[in-house]
């Protein structure tokens, strides 16, 4: 396809495949196969239909060209490949937009699943279920050349800076957790914002999953550099679908997911789009 090509590739080379965890939901009587017919119609919010959220806007390389129907894409592919597993083909498939943190929030949803890179938490278990994790993701600062990131070699070295990520994400926990700054963290409401404060020089660097910290510095912000990998400081980055609370569906995906990386096909997606290749600096 025209857009998986060698910009793609180059976009996210470099990133390191993490090791999912083999863990699923608990269950007394979990399925054998993630089968649809497992969940009665009434299950979805469509019957007969599997509707799959993602962002108002979806980024590469988990959705190329803003639209998750082609398939294309890191959790584009997941996607379809979850339908598929639950009896679903490709044309009963509806796709909708959420906003981050609505997907998250208490109350009905109108999507059967949501993907969009979504860190499973026990403070969002609270208010909504996960899947088994279909990806583990570490965080990276990003920056711009000849800034005051510019040089930066280790955690020490970034403290003192004015550093951005996304309210309620991974990202701004792994700052406040494991960089601690000495100056504030600036948290911004969607990561189109975080991106926007550094082109403004309001902030010095921002942290993002290192997936999509190689697009960025690669497609979008021009003269950007990855300063650095950050450990993960206690707080897992496994991510997972999104569910209603105490969804009928939850754990029908969760054996789909289970299958698709018993199977080998979430290894060969995540190789697909995210690829393998040469890391980035451990900041320490």
């Amino acid at each position: 396809m025209s857009r998986r090509s060698a910009l793609l590739r180059t976009a996210v080379a470099g990133v390191a495949l993490a090791a999912l965890a083999l863990s699923g939901c608990a269950a007394s009587a979990e399925p054998e196969s993630g089968d649809s017919s497992e969940v009665s119609d009434d299950a979805y919010v469509t019957p007969g239909t599997l509707t799959i959220a993602t962002g108002d806007i979806a980024y590469e390389p988990y959705v190329i060209d803003d639209d998750p129907s082609s398939g294309e894409g890191f959790e584009a592919a997941i996607a379809y490949a979850i339908a598929d597993k639950l009896g679903f083909a490709p044309d009963d498939v509806e796709w909708v937009r959420t906003s981050f943190e609505a997907a998250i929030a208490p109350g009905p949803k109108n999507f059967d699943f949501n993907i969009q890179q979504y860190t499973i938490t026990d403070e969002r278990k609270q208010a909504v279920d996960f899947s088994s994790p279909y990806y583990a993701a570490s965080q990276a600062i990003v920056a711009v050349e000849g800034g005051a990131a510019d040089g930066v070699d280790s955690i020490d070295g970034l403290k003192g800076l004015t550093i951005g990520a996304m309210a309620g994400s991974t990202s701004a926990q792994t700052l406040e957790e494991v960089v601690e700054p000495d100056v504030a963290p600036q948290l911004f409401g969607s990561n189109e914002d975080v991106v926007a404060a550094l082109n403004a020089g309001q902030i010095d660097a921002f942290v993002i999953d290192l997936p999509t910290a190689f697009l960025a510095t690669s497609v979008y912000i021009e003269n950007s550099f990855i300063v650095g990998e950050l450990p993960a400081g206690g707080i897992a980055d496994e991510w997972g679908v999104v569910l209603s609370k105490d969804s009928p569906l939850t754990e029908s995906v969760s054996a789909a997911i289970d299958e698709l990386r018993e199977d080998g096909t979430l290894a060969a997606i995540t190789d697909e789009w995210l690829g393998a290749g040469q890391g980035v600096t451990l900041l320490q």
